[in-house]
Protein backbone atom coordinates (compact mmCIF):
# COMPACT_ATOMS: atom_id res chain seq x y z
CA UNK A 1 0.00 0.00 0.00
CA UNK A 2 1.36 3.46 -0.81
CA UNK A 3 2.47 5.47 2.05
CA UNK A 4 2.11 9.26 2.83
CA UNK A 5 4.93 9.97 5.58
CA UNK A 6 4.34 13.49 7.33
CA UNK A 7 6.45 15.47 9.36
CA UNK A 8 5.17 17.87 12.08
CA UNK A 9 6.18 21.27 12.82
CA UNK A 10 5.04 22.01 16.82
CA UNK A 11 3.40 20.16 19.88
CA UNK A 12 1.22 23.00 21.04
CA UNK A 13 -2.71 22.61 21.54
CA UNK A 14 -3.16 22.18 17.60
CA UNK A 15 0.16 19.73 17.39
CA UNK A 16 -1.21 16.91 19.32
CA UNK A 17 -4.75 17.40 17.74
CA UNK A 18 -3.43 16.61 14.66
CA UNK A 19 -1.02 13.81 15.72
CA UNK A 20 -3.75 12.72 17.50
CA UNK A 21 -5.92 11.84 14.48
CA UNK A 22 -2.49 10.63 12.39
CA UNK A 23 -1.91 7.80 15.22
CA UNK A 24 -5.70 6.78 16.55
CA UNK A 25 -7.88 7.36 12.86
CA UNK A 26 -4.99 5.70 11.12
CA UNK A 27 -7.20 2.99 9.97
CA UNK A 28 -10.11 5.23 8.65
CA UNK A 29 -7.89 7.27 6.53
CA UNK A 30 -6.25 4.10 5.38
CA UNK A 31 -9.99 2.97 3.99
CA UNK A 32 -10.60 6.30 3.09
CA UNK A 33 -7.88 6.89 0.96
CA UNK A 34 -6.76 3.61 0.24
CA UNK A 35 -3.12 4.17 1.31
CA UNK A 36 -1.17 5.24 4.98
CA UNK A 37 -0.52 8.24 6.11
CA UNK A 38 1.91 7.90 8.39
CA UNK A 39 3.46 10.48 11.04
CA UNK A 40 7.28 9.73 11.37
CA UNK A 41 9.04 12.79 12.89
CA UNK A 42 8.00 15.43 14.84
CA UNK A 43 9.62 18.46 16.07
CA UNK A 44 9.12 21.16 19.01
CA UNK A 45 11.35 22.77 21.34
CA UNK A 46 9.53 21.20 24.15
CA UNK A 47 9.87 17.54 24.51
CA UNK A 48 9.63 16.71 28.00
CA UNK A 49 6.30 17.65 28.48
CA UNK A 50 3.67 14.49 28.13
CA UNK A 51 1.26 15.20 25.52
CA UNK A 52 -0.87 11.73 26.20
CA UNK A 53 -0.37 10.29 23.09
CA UNK A 54 2.46 6.94 22.04
CA UNK A 55 5.13 8.60 20.22
CA UNK A 56 7.26 5.49 20.21
CA UNK A 57 7.23 5.09 16.64
CA UNK A 58 8.02 8.64 15.46
CA UNK A 59 10.94 10.76 15.49
CA UNK A 60 11.11 13.47 18.08
CA UNK A 61 13.45 16.44 17.43
CA UNK A 62 14.07 19.62 18.79
CA UNK A 63 15.06 21.16 15.88
CA UNK A 64 12.80 21.91 13.11
CA UNK A 65 15.11 21.88 10.13
CA UNK A 66 15.44 17.72 11.03
CA UNK A 67 12.07 16.99 9.69
CA UNK A 68 11.99 19.71 6.72
CA UNK A 69 14.93 18.29 5.31
CA UNK A 70 14.72 15.05 6.09
CA UNK A 71 14.76 12.16 3.29
CA UNK A 72 11.81 9.80 5.12
CA UNK A 73 9.51 13.17 5.47
CA UNK A 74 7.17 13.46 2.93
CA UNK A 75 4.62 15.75 3.89
CA UNK A 76 5.13 18.80 6.42
CA UNK A 77 2.65 20.45 8.58
CA UNK A 78 3.83 23.50 10.20
CA UNK A 79 1.89 24.60 13.80
CA UNK A 80 4.25 27.24 14.79
CA UNK A 81 2.22 29.91 14.07
CA UNK A 82 3.97 33.88 13.33
CA UNK A 83 6.43 35.27 10.24
CA UNK A 84 9.43 33.60 11.40
CA UNK A 85 10.68 31.24 11.44
CA UNK A 86 7.93 29.47 10.26
CA UNK A 87 8.39 31.36 7.09
CA UNK A 88 11.70 29.97 6.59
CA UNK A 89 10.85 26.14 7.34
CA UNK A 90 8.07 26.42 4.85
CA UNK A 91 10.56 27.77 2.10
CA UNK A 92 12.94 25.21 3.28
CA UNK A 93 10.47 22.22 2.58
CA UNK A 94 9.60 23.47 -0.46
CA UNK A 95 12.72 23.70 -1.89
CA UNK A 96 13.24 19.84 -1.03
CA UNK A 97 10.17 18.70 -2.75
CA UNK A 98 7.87 18.71 0.13
CA UNK A 99 4.38 19.50 0.03
CA UNK A 100 3.27 21.52 3.23
CA UNK A 101 0.07 22.17 5.25
CA UNK A 102 0.04 25.05 7.30
CA UNK A 103 -3.38 26.24 9.85
CA UNK A 104 -1.03 29.31 10.00
CA UNK A 105 -2.88 32.86 8.37
CA UNK A 106 -0.53 35.05 9.70
CA UNK A 107 1.85 33.13 7.36
CA UNK A 108 -0.45 32.79 4.07
CA UNK A 109 -1.55 36.46 4.31
CA UNK A 110 1.98 38.07 4.63
CA UNK A 111 3.99 35.65 2.94
CA UNK A 112 1.43 33.30 0.32
CA UNK A 113 2.63 35.83 -2.22
CA UNK A 114 6.36 34.43 -1.87
CA UNK A 115 5.78 30.58 -1.25
CA UNK A 116 3.09 29.69 -4.25
CA UNK A 117 5.09 30.37 -6.82
CA UNK A 118 8.04 27.66 -5.31
CA UNK A 119 5.81 25.11 -5.18
CA UNK A 120 3.58 25.58 -8.48
CA UNK A 121 7.28 25.41 -9.83
CA UNK A 122 7.74 22.26 -8.56
CA UNK A 123 4.74 20.39 -8.43
CA UNK A 124 3.76 20.85 -5.19
CA UNK A 125 0.92 21.56 -3.28
CA UNK A 126 0.40 23.46 -0.20
CA UNK A 127 -2.45 23.31 2.04
CA UNK A 128 -4.27 25.53 4.63
CA UNK A 129 -7.86 25.07 5.22
CA UNK A 130 -7.29 25.34 8.80
CA UNK A 131 -5.95 28.88 8.33
CA UNK A 132 -9.64 30.24 8.39
CA UNK A 133 -12.50 29.33 9.77
CA UNK A 134 -11.17 26.54 11.67
CA UNK A 135 -12.89 23.36 11.20
CA UNK A 136 -15.20 25.03 8.35
CA UNK A 137 -14.67 24.34 4.89
CA UNK A 138 -15.17 27.65 3.71
CA UNK A 139 -11.87 27.61 1.32
CA UNK A 140 -12.99 24.17 -0.03
CA UNK A 141 -15.82 25.33 -0.80
CA UNK A 142 -14.77 28.46 -2.77
CA UNK A 143 -11.80 26.26 -4.17
CA UNK A 144 -14.09 23.18 -5.74
CA UNK A 145 -17.70 23.60 -4.94
CA UNK A 146 -18.31 27.05 -5.90
CA UNK A 147 -15.63 26.80 -8.89
CA UNK A 148 -17.74 27.60 -11.50
CA UNK A 149 -19.41 30.31 -9.99
CA UNK A 150 -18.35 34.24 -10.24
CA UNK A 151 -18.41 35.09 -7.07
CA UNK A 152 -20.13 38.02 -6.07
CA UNK A 153 -19.32 38.15 -2.16
CA UNK A 154 -18.24 36.76 0.35
CA UNK A 155 -19.10 37.99 4.43
CA UNK A 156 -17.57 36.71 7.25
CA UNK A 157 -17.79 36.27 11.43
CA UNK A 158 -14.51 35.31 11.83
CA UNK A 159 -12.79 35.68 14.94
CA UNK A 160 -14.86 33.86 17.79
CA UNK A 161 -13.26 36.07 20.52
CA UNK A 162 -15.01 39.45 19.01
CA UNK A 163 -18.10 36.88 18.84
CA UNK A 164 -17.93 35.83 22.36
CA UNK A 165 -17.59 39.63 23.48
CA UNK A 166 -20.41 40.99 21.56
CA UNK A 167 -22.49 38.09 22.36
CA UNK A 168 -22.39 38.28 25.54
CA UNK A 169 -22.51 42.16 25.94
CA UNK A 170 -25.72 41.95 23.84
CA UNK A 171 -27.29 39.13 26.24
CA UNK A 172 -25.78 40.62 29.91
CA UNK A 173 -25.58 44.54 28.71
CA UNK A 174 -21.74 44.45 29.97
CA UNK A 175 -19.56 46.69 28.78
CA UNK A 176 -17.11 45.77 26.58
CA UNK A 177 -14.15 46.02 29.31
CA UNK A 178 -15.92 43.64 31.29
CA UNK A 179 -16.74 40.88 29.21
CA UNK A 180 -13.22 40.86 27.94
CA UNK A 181 -11.79 40.84 30.88
CA UNK A 182 -14.46 37.29 31.23
CA UNK A 183 -12.96 36.47 27.83
CA UNK A 184 -9.80 36.74 29.02
CA UNK A 185 -10.36 34.23 31.96
CA UNK A 186 -11.28 31.89 29.69
CA UNK A 187 -8.99 31.53 27.61
CA UNK A 188 -11.26 33.01 24.01
CA UNK A 189 -9.08 36.30 24.29
CA UNK A 190 -5.39 36.37 24.58
CA UNK A 191 -3.70 38.95 27.37
CA UNK A 192 -2.48 41.24 25.10
CA UNK A 193 -6.36 41.07 22.69
CA UNK A 194 -5.24 43.77 20.11
CA UNK A 195 -5.06 40.90 17.53
CA UNK A 196 -8.52 39.98 18.10
CA UNK A 197 -10.80 42.89 18.93
CA UNK A 198 -8.53 45.16 16.70
CA UNK A 199 -9.77 42.98 13.82
CA UNK A 200 -6.24 42.41 12.61
CA UNK A 201 -6.52 38.69 12.75
CA UNK A 202 -10.01 39.03 10.78
CA UNK A 203 -8.11 41.02 7.96
CA UNK A 204 -5.85 38.17 7.82
CA UNK A 205 -8.39 35.82 6.92
CA UNK A 206 -10.48 38.39 4.59
CA UNK A 207 -7.46 38.74 2.45
CA UNK A 208 -6.67 34.93 2.05
CA UNK A 209 -10.51 34.54 0.89
CA UNK A 210 -10.90 37.59 -1.02
CA UNK A 211 -7.54 36.59 -3.13
CA UNK A 212 -9.57 33.43 -3.59
CA UNK A 213 -12.78 34.45 -4.55
CA UNK A 214 -11.60 36.82 -7.03
CA UNK A 215 -8.14 35.57 -8.53
CA UNK A 216 -6.19 38.11 -6.95
CA UNK A 217 -3.00 38.03 -5.08
CA UNK A 218 -3.03 38.49 -1.12
CA UNK A 219 -2.73 41.99 0.15
CA UNK A 220 -3.43 41.88 3.63
CA UNK A 221 -2.25 45.06 4.35
CA UNK A 222 -4.78 46.90 2.05
CA UNK A 223 -7.53 45.73 3.79
CA UNK A 224 -9.65 48.54 5.44
CA UNK A 225 -9.66 47.00 9.65
CA UNK A 226 -11.52 48.73 12.73
CA UNK A 227 -12.45 45.96 15.95
CA UNK A 228 -14.89 46.11 18.66
CA UNK A 229 -13.11 48.30 21.26
CA UNK A 230 -15.71 51.01 21.04
CA UNK A 231 -19.03 49.87 21.13
CA UNK A 232 -21.07 50.21 24.40
CA UNK A 233 -24.00 47.83 25.18
CA UNK A 234 -26.28 51.25 24.54
CA UNK A 235 -25.05 51.00 21.28
CA UNK A 236 -25.96 46.92 20.92
CA UNK A 237 -29.25 47.66 23.16
CA UNK A 238 -29.86 50.77 20.02
CA UNK A 239 -28.78 48.68 16.88
CA UNK A 240 -31.66 46.35 18.33
CA UNK A 241 -34.41 48.27 18.62
CA UNK A 242 -33.43 49.86 15.17
CA UNK A 243 -33.91 45.56 14.05
CA UNK A 244 -30.17 44.55 13.81
CA UNK A 245 -27.46 42.86 15.92
CA UNK A 246 -23.57 43.94 15.87
CA UNK A 247 -21.53 41.64 14.44
CA UNK A 248 -17.35 42.21 13.53
CA UNK A 249 -17.41 41.02 10.04
CA UNK A 250 -15.12 40.55 7.21
CA UNK A 251 -16.64 41.48 3.67
CA UNK A 252 -15.38 41.64 0.16
CA UNK A 253 -16.46 42.24 -2.74
CA UNK A 254 -15.56 42.44 -6.49
CA UNK A 255 -16.45 45.58 -8.75
CA UNK A 256 -15.72 45.67 -12.50
CA UNK A 257 -17.87 45.83 -15.96
CA UNK A 258 -19.58 42.52 -17.22
CA UNK A 259 -18.17 40.26 -14.71
CA UNK A 260 -14.41 41.56 -14.80
CA UNK A 261 -12.92 41.96 -11.54
CA UNK A 262 -11.35 45.44 -11.68
CA UNK A 263 -11.22 46.11 -7.93
CA UNK A 264 -11.24 44.09 -4.75
CA UNK A 265 -13.15 45.75 -2.23
CA UNK A 266 -12.05 44.33 1.59
CA UNK A 267 -13.10 45.65 5.14
CA UNK A 268 -13.04 44.93 8.29
CA UNK A 269 -15.58 46.35 10.58
CA UNK A 270 -18.58 46.01 13.25
CA UNK A 271 -21.53 46.46 10.85
CA UNK A 272 -25.34 46.52 11.80
CA UNK A 273 -26.53 43.05 10.53
CA UNK A 274 -31.10 42.28 10.13
CA UNK A 275 -32.16 40.60 13.09
CA UNK A 276 -34.02 37.77 10.86
CA UNK A 277 -30.76 37.08 8.84
CA UNK A 278 -28.74 33.65 9.74
CA UNK A 279 -25.55 35.92 10.13
CA UNK A 280 -27.40 37.43 13.32
CA UNK A 281 -28.28 34.06 14.95
CA UNK A 282 -24.70 33.21 15.23
CA UNK A 283 -23.37 33.29 18.67
CA UNK A 284 -20.54 32.90 21.16
CA UNK A 285 -17.09 31.78 19.73
CA UNK A 286 -18.79 30.34 16.41
CA UNK A 287 -17.99 31.17 12.94
CA UNK A 288 -19.70 31.62 9.53
CA UNK A 289 -19.02 32.47 6.19
CA UNK A 290 -21.31 33.15 3.38
CA UNK A 291 -20.13 33.16 0.07
CA UNK A 292 -22.87 34.37 -2.82
CA UNK A 293 -22.13 33.41 -6.48
CA UNK A 294 -23.92 34.19 -9.90
CA UNK A 295 -25.23 30.75 -9.99
CA UNK A 296 -25.49 28.83 -6.66
CA UNK A 297 -27.18 32.51 -5.19
CA UNK A 298 -26.16 32.36 -1.39
CA UNK A 299 -24.54 29.21 0.66
CA UNK A 300 -23.12 29.67 4.18
CA UNK A 301 -20.89 27.71 6.35
CA UNK A 302 -21.19 27.91 9.80
CA UNK A 303 -19.11 25.82 12.95
CA UNK A 304 -16.35 26.11 15.57
CA UNK A 305 -13.31 28.44 13.89
CA UNK A 306 -11.00 27.16 16.21
CA UNK A 307 -9.85 24.89 19.06
CA UNK A 308 -7.56 21.68 19.05
CA UNK A 309 -10.09 19.22 17.40
CA UNK A 310 -12.04 21.46 14.18
CA UNK A 311 -8.49 22.95 13.68
CA UNK A 312 -6.64 19.54 13.70
CA UNK A 313 -9.57 18.03 11.79
CA UNK A 314 -9.03 20.50 8.94
CA UNK A 315 -5.09 20.20 8.98
CA UNK A 316 -5.96 16.19 8.21
CA UNK A 317 -8.14 17.08 5.54
CA UNK A 318 -5.51 18.84 3.69
CA UNK A 319 -2.86 15.94 4.43
CA UNK A 320 -5.47 13.66 2.61
CA UNK A 321 -6.26 15.65 0.11
CA UNK A 322 -2.57 15.60 -1.03
CA UNK A 323 -2.44 11.74 0.15
CA UNK A 324 -4.96 10.83 -2.60
CA UNK A 325 -2.68 11.76 -5.58
CA UNK A 326 0.51 10.97 -3.33
CA UNK A 327 3.11 9.74 -5.50
CA UNK A 328 1.89 10.12 -9.04
CA UNK A 329 1.13 13.70 -8.69
CA UNK A 330 -1.06 16.60 -7.47
CA UNK A 331 -3.04 16.92 -11.03
CA UNK A 332 -6.39 16.48 -10.00
CA UNK A 333 -6.18 19.10 -7.01
CA UNK A 334 -7.25 22.55 -7.40
CA UNK A 335 -4.70 24.93 -7.24
CA UNK A 336 -4.18 26.58 -3.90
CA UNK A 337 -6.01 29.48 -4.28
CA UNK A 338 -8.21 28.54 -6.62
CA UNK A 339 -6.66 29.79 -9.59
CA UNK A 340 -3.71 28.69 -11.55
CA UNK A 341 -1.19 31.03 -10.04
CA UNK A 342 0.09 31.87 -14.01
CA UNK A 343 -4.03 33.32 -14.41
CA UNK A 344 -3.87 35.31 -10.71
CA UNK A 345 -3.79 38.99 -11.30
CA UNK A 346 -2.45 41.91 -9.18
CA UNK A 347 -5.54 43.62 -8.83
CA UNK A 348 -5.90 46.74 -7.36
CA UNK A 349 -8.26 47.67 -3.65
CA UNK A 350 -10.88 49.53 -3.92
CA UNK A 351 -10.22 52.94 -1.50
CA UNK A 352 -12.66 52.67 0.98
CA UNK A 353 -13.56 56.56 0.74
CA UNK A 354 -14.79 54.91 -2.42
CA UNK A 355 -17.09 52.25 -1.12
CA UNK A 356 -21.23 52.70 -0.48
CA UNK A 357 -23.04 51.25 2.57
CA UNK A 358 -25.64 52.80 4.95
CA UNK A 359 -24.55 53.85 8.24
CA UNK A 360 -24.90 54.34 12.24
CA UNK A 361 -23.86 56.68 13.64
CA UNK A 362 -23.72 57.61 17.55
CA UNK A 363 -22.59 61.46 18.45
CA UNK A 364 -22.60 62.49 22.45
CA UNK A 365 -23.48 66.17 22.40
CA UNK A 366 -24.52 68.76 24.86
CA UNK A 367 -27.98 69.02 25.91
CA UNK A 368 -28.73 72.36 24.21
CA UNK A 369 -31.42 73.82 21.51
CA UNK A 370 -29.95 73.70 17.69
CA UNK A 371 -27.71 70.79 18.06
CA UNK A 372 -29.35 68.56 15.86
CA UNK A 373 -30.09 71.30 13.18
CA UNK A 374 -26.65 71.59 12.93
CA UNK A 375 -25.81 67.70 12.23
CA UNK A 376 -28.33 67.52 10.29
CA UNK A 377 -27.62 70.57 8.06
CA UNK A 378 -24.03 68.85 7.66
CA UNK A 379 -25.50 65.69 6.88
CA UNK A 380 -27.30 67.69 4.03
CA UNK A 381 -24.34 69.78 2.67
CA UNK A 382 -22.70 66.19 1.86
CA UNK A 383 -25.60 64.58 0.30
CA UNK A 384 -26.32 62.02 3.35
CA UNK A 385 -30.20 61.69 4.43
CA UNK A 386 -31.26 60.28 7.10
CA UNK A 387 -33.49 56.48 7.60
CA UNK A 388 -33.98 57.74 11.36
CA UNK A 389 -32.84 59.80 14.23
CA UNK A 390 -33.29 59.25 17.92
CA UNK A 391 -32.67 61.28 20.90
CA UNK A 392 -31.37 58.98 24.05
CA UNK A 393 -31.71 59.78 27.43
CA UNK A 394 -29.48 62.52 29.07
CA UNK A 395 -26.11 61.22 30.82
CA UNK A 396 -24.68 62.24 34.34
CA UNK A 397 -22.73 64.59 31.98
CA UNK A 398 -25.80 66.47 31.16
CA UNK A 399 -24.30 65.20 27.00
CA UNK A 400 -27.41 63.04 25.21
CA UNK A 401 -26.48 60.26 22.88
CA UNK A 402 -28.09 60.94 19.24
CA UNK A 403 -28.17 57.95 17.08
CA UNK A 404 -28.38 58.32 13.68
CA UNK A 405 -29.16 55.72 10.39
CA UNK A 406 -28.39 57.13 7.04
CA UNK A 407 -29.72 55.68 3.75
CA UNK A 408 -26.99 54.90 1.37
CA UNK A 409 -23.87 56.84 0.99
CA UNK A 410 -20.14 56.89 0.51
CA UNK A 411 -17.90 56.42 2.98
CA UNK A 412 -16.01 59.47 1.22
CA UNK A 413 -18.93 61.72 1.97
CA UNK A 414 -19.76 60.46 5.66
CA UNK A 415 -15.97 60.90 7.03
CA UNK A 416 -16.26 64.55 5.10
CA UNK A 417 -19.54 65.10 7.07
CA UNK A 418 -18.49 63.72 10.54
CA UNK A 419 -14.76 65.39 10.51
CA UNK A 420 -17.19 68.87 10.38
CA UNK A 421 -19.52 67.68 12.83
CA UNK A 422 -16.40 66.76 15.00
CA UNK A 423 -16.10 70.32 15.05
CA UNK A 424 -19.28 71.64 16.61
CA UNK A 425 -18.49 72.88 19.86
CA UNK A 426 -21.64 70.95 21.10
CA UNK A 427 -20.08 68.07 19.95
CA UNK A 428 -17.87 65.50 21.84
CA UNK A 429 -15.38 64.59 19.47
CA UNK A 430 -14.15 61.50 21.37
CA UNK A 431 -17.87 60.10 21.95
CA UNK A 432 -18.50 59.39 17.89
CA UNK A 433 -19.01 55.55 16.70
CA UNK A 434 -19.14 54.72 13.09
CA UNK A 435 -21.22 51.24 12.15
CA UNK A 436 -21.92 50.21 8.75
CA UNK A 437 -24.93 48.25 7.87
CA UNK A 438 -24.90 45.05 5.38
CA UNK A 439 -28.51 44.36 4.49
CA UNK A 440 -26.94 41.60 2.11
CA UNK A 441 -26.44 38.80 4.49
CA UNK A 442 -28.78 35.90 3.96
Amino acid sequence: MTELRVGLLGLGTIGVGVARILIEQKELISRRLGKEVRLVAAADRDLATDRGLDFSDIRLSDDANDIVTADDVDLVVELIGGYEPARSFVMTALEHGKHVVTANKALIAKHGEELFPVAAEKGLQIGFEAAVGGGIPCMKALREGLAANAIESVYGILNGTCNFILTKMENEGADYADVLKEAQALGYAEADPTFDVEGIDTAQKLSILAAMAFGSKIKFEEVFTEGISKITAADIESAHEMGYRIKLLGIAKPHGAEGEVETVEMRVHPTLVPLASQMAQVSDSYNAVQISGDFVEHTMYFGRGAGERPTASAVVADIMDIASGFPDGIAHLAPPMGFVQSSRRDKPTMPMADTECEYFIRLMVKDKPGVIASVTSILADHRISLEALIQKERHASHNVPIVMLTHETTEGNLQAAISRITGLEAVEEDDVLILRKESAVA
